[in-house]
């Protein structure tokens, strides 16, 4: 067992020709080491043709795109969701909705504003933002307050797209701008269409265990050449065109950097590579998991095509859910009994303490009062002991500490989901191999 490889949730691939090598040593070459540059501009680009390449609303048999939104590359997706909120407007004192069921990067650039969360529950069948619950606390807040949150934030969980239709309706009923937090969902599309592309603005993720890295990086989606340009200048100092360094708005040094972005340009060439593989690793857990007891692979809502606006022949209708599986998550019910069970939460996590994983703290018991159920803590146990990497899903933002006193929309859809869920290992240097073990490693440790 000491001898076998870790596998892990989701690790960064590099190309097979090492395309990303040849891009990071010609910004070497050329000197080019700094947050600008040609592969800064060649990754924004890369980005535009394959954001703009949508199905919908003229789904085209040779796919080419029908939009044209323009991209801003950028230090980390957290600062493009900075960017975002900050161009839509918000400001102290203002609120914004956040899907609760998320990673915490969604909801702390809200308060980086002075603003305050709104967090809103799950929909059990793709496990983001509950629309109408949604609409309940965009009505409440405006009677409470006197007036409407200043955006909206939902998230791709793992991949999975929201009912980006339903929220976009609900949000231009009442006028407020969407900022899509795709961060997790680069490549998942609803509909035809990729997300990030729904609202006034999408955020990307590249860090180094999603679907495409730059080591670590985001970038944001805007609507139009007039939003690309007041994002960019927000991303770089706010400085004006004179001679001199002048600002006249406070800015941020948010650019990405062109050593980071010669590995995007070289990510691009295998993005549909990864796509294909973390969909291949998902349908493989869900035929090789089927007949465990107790054990659900979360799959994506059923793939009923929407007909084609043209009405061409059902060869060119796109399924409403495309879900890149960024990672693939599993609910395990709570009657059954995994070995070492009763030996739960007696330790704390010590191996991330000093700095890996974002971890520097180490706490004093490892009980809170929310957590996964000791089940998936044994099953957790069991698969790092046999070098397997997995993890409990995200603890909703309402249940966080932090967020304790912001005002909160709940049905009690992702605190269960919490109790049951977690992560199993989709990236691309998963092998089927790996997901077979894996698989037989999560059947033996259940009694």
């Amino acid at each position: 067992m000491a001898d076998r490889k870790r596998i892990y949730l989701c690790l960064a691939h590099m190309s097979e020709d090492g395309a990303e090598q040849k891009f990071v040593k010609e910004a070497f070459d050329t000197n080019w080491v700094v947050p600008l540059g040609p592969n800064v501009n060649g990754f924004e680009k890369d980005l535009e043709e394959f954001v703009n390449n949508s199905l919908t609303p003229n789904p085209s048999p040779k796919g080419e795109g029908n939009l044209n939104k323009r991209v801003v590359a950028l230090s980390a997706g957290t600062a493009a969701v900075h960017l975002g909120l900050l161009a839509c407007g918000v400001k102290p004192g203002d609120e914004v909705i956040v899907q609760s069921f998320t990673f915490c990067a969604s909801t702390h650039p809200v308060t980086y504003l002075g603003a305050t969360p709104v967090l809103v529950d799950s929909e059990p069948d793709t496990w983001n933002i509950d629309p109408e619950l949604m609409e309940e606390a965009i009505k409440d807040r405006k009677a409470k307050t006197g007036k409407y949150p200043a955006a909206i934030v939902p998230v791709a969980l793992y991949g999975m797209p929201y009912k980006a239709d339903r929220i976009m309706e609900i949000a231009n009923k009442y006028g407020i701008p969407v900022v899509e937090d795709a961060a997790e969902g680069f490549g998942s599309r609803y509909k035809g269409q990729v997300l990030g592309t729904f609202g006034k603005y999408g955020v990307l993720s590249f860090n180094g265990n999603k679907m495409i890295t730059t080591s670590g990086g985001g970038a944001l989606i805007t609507e139009d050449e007039d939003h690309w340009r007041e994002i960019m200048m927000y991303a770089t100092q706010y400085r004006e065109s004179y001679p001199y360094y002048q600002h006249e708005k406070i800015g941020y040094n948010y650019r990405m950097s062109n050593i980071c972005a010669g590995i995007g340009r070289g990510q691009m060439t295998v993005v549909n590579d990864h796509l294909a593989h973390h969909k291949h690793v998902q349908k493989m857990y869900e035929e090789l998991l089927a007949d465990v007891p107790g054990v659900h692979v979360h799959s994506q809502p059923s793939l009923t095509p929407d007909p084609s606006p043209k009405g061409e022949g059902s060869e060119y209708q796109v399924p409403t859910y495309d879900s890149n599986y960024w990672l693939c998550t599993i609910s395990i019910d709570e009657s059954v009994k995994v070995k070492g069970q009763e030996n739960a939460y007696k330790t704390i996590v010590t191996g991330a303490v000093g700095g890996a994983a974002g971890v520097i703290h180490a706490a004093e018991s490892a009980h809170t009062d929310c957590e996964p159920n000791a089940n998936v803590e044994a099953m957790r146990v069991a698969l790092d002991k046999a070098q397997i990497e997995a993890r409990p899903v995200w603890k909703p933002m309402h249940k966080q500490p932090c967020y304790k006193n912001v005002p909160a929309y709940v049905n009690g859809v992702s605190e269960a989901l919490f109790k049951v869920g977690m992560c199993l290992p989709a990236g691309p240097y998963v092998t089927d191999e790996d997901v077979k073990y894996i698989v037989e490693t999560i059947k033996s440790a259940i009694i």
